[in-house]
């Protein structure tokens, strides 16, 4: 039985983070990953010379942000791509009315200032609301205050539904009022041409990263953990589990004892949500240039609503959808010529004959994935922003809990697993870590160890 100073479950940011962290100051560390390869939501696919990541996509706001100081540091290529939170100016998005016909761009400005009208008003909304308030709750009260007549109320409002199935794939009655308190952007946002992935081989470098490990229980006690695999048992004096909270909920992933308060609370209040991407690549670009996203309003946009240009990539005319919150669900038994179908059917609707067949599909499963269940967790209604960081607190001195779900500030991103992945580092040590250590200097201590991943499989 192989024994460590601290076991990482899964090869996520998070857990790449706590690792390398944790092996720069001499720990005797292993992740144990259970896919055939590290990354875990960061996910990247290169086929025909094309790069397409089909998990992580985004740095949300590169202002001291500690993931654009890496891909830097890593010498990742970073293209300027800010999505805004989806919000609706952000960046030149072309409107289309619940008729299929182009707003005029006095239309679409009147449009816009309606949203930034109703977000001031849901601000001091959202504030007053009850603790078992959903963002539907909210957002219809604030609706209400406008005085708008039904027709310019239906279009914010779905304009907000949208937003909350775009932001966290939820429904909007799923999500707790205070669902997007952290929808917040600062600085640009820019995304990979040569892929995300780069960044987590770069954090697995050196390190002892176990593949096709599925570990289905983790056994705390006074003197340390035991952790049981496919591949055999481990034990170490700490743990960090970085699965998903949808690993954690399941029974397929069992915690000895169970976790208690304030974590096994904070755990029950958050959801892994609904979320997969649709990426069409096309032999012809049929959109405008200059648009950033195509949206349309009505009830055709049900699904549907929004594409992203993300042509300039890599010079393939290239849309971007989401099937998020209902329509990942009612969706999710389909093939993938079904799905597709139903989008370019609206597609047509707006732009006719001149949509050709594309040439090359990717159409995520995040929720099938057995080491995901869905792309990211959301607050529940009855949950609060506090539950991010309870779900995290150390328990009886040797388990720590670490990931996108566990960070308080900007949950759902990679910012916020690498910096569950720091914070648990520096709880293990009992001492401040610099979080630039992860990219300084990119030797690990570990003897005998050429630089690269040190990558075990059965």
């Amino acid at each position: 039985m192989d024994h460590f100073d601290t076991i990482v479950v899964g090869a996520g940011v998070a857990g790449l983070t706590a690792a390398r962290l944790l092996a720069k100051a001499g720990r005797r560390v292993v992740v144990l990953e259970a896919r055939d390869r590290a990354g875990g939501r960061v996910y990247t696919e290169r086929t025909d010379g094309l790069v397409t990541d089909l998990g992580a996509s985004w740095i949300h706001g590169i202002t001291d942000s500690p993931v654009a100081s890496a891909a830097e540091a890593f010498g990742m290529r970073m293209v300027e791509f800010t999505v805004g939170g989806y919000q609706p100016d952000s960046r030149p998005i072309a409107y289309y009315g619940p008729d299929g016909k182009r707003l005029s761009d006095s239309a679409a400005r009147r449009f816009a200032d309606d949203i930034h009208t109703l977000d001031a008003t849901l601000l001091d909304v959202v504030a007053e609301s009850a603790p078992d308030a959903s963002y539907r709750d909210v957002t219809e009260a604030a609706l209400a205050a406008q005085g708008w007549d039904e027709e310019r109320t239906q279009r914010v409002r779905e304009y907000l539904e949208h937003r909350s199935e775009e932001q966290y794939g939820a429904w909007i009655e799923d999500l707790a009022a205070h669902g997007l308190d952290d929808d917040s952007i600062e600085g640009d946002e820019v995304v990979f041409p040569d892929g995300y992935d780069v960044l987590t081989a770069q954090l697995a470098a050196g390190l002892e990263v176990r593949v096709q490990h599925v570990v289905s229980r983790v056994r705390r006690a006074a003197d340390g953990v035991t952790v049981t695999t496919d591949r055999g048992i481990f034990t170490a004096d700490t743990a960090v589990v970085t699965v998903p909270v949808g690993v954690l909920q399941s029974e397929d992933f069992v915690i000895e004892p169970p976790l208690p308060e304030p974590n096994a609370g904070a755990l029950s209040r958050l959801r892994m949500n609904a979320f997969e991407k649709v990426v069409l690549r096309f032999p012809t670009k049929f959109w405008d240039d200059g648009v950033y996203a195509i949206r349309q309003q009505g009830s055709e946009g049900r699904w549907w609503h929004s594409w992203y240009d993300l042509t300039p990539l890599h010079g393939t005319p290239t849309l971007l959808t989401f099937a998020a919150g209902p329509a990942a669900v009612e969706t999710r038994d389909w093939s993938e010529e079904r799905l597709v179908d139903s989008v370019l059917s609206q597609l047509r609707r707006l732009f006719g004959s001149a949509v050709a067949e594309p040439t090359r599909v990717h159409v995520t499963d995040w929720q099938g994935d057995p080491f995901a269940r869905g792309s990211y967790a959301y607050m529940t209604v009855g949950s609060t922003t506090m539950d991010h960081d309870a779900l995290a607190a150390p328990v009886d001195g040797v388990l720590h809990i670490a990931g996108e779900a566990t960070w308080t500030d900007d949950p759902a991103t990679v910012a916020a697993a690498m910096g569950s992945g720091h914070r648990a580092a520096s709880s293990i040590l009992g001492r401040p870590i610099a979080i630039d250590d992860l990219w300084v200097d990119g030797t690990l201590p570990v003897k005998g160890v050429a630089h690269g991943i040190r990558q075990f499989s059965p």
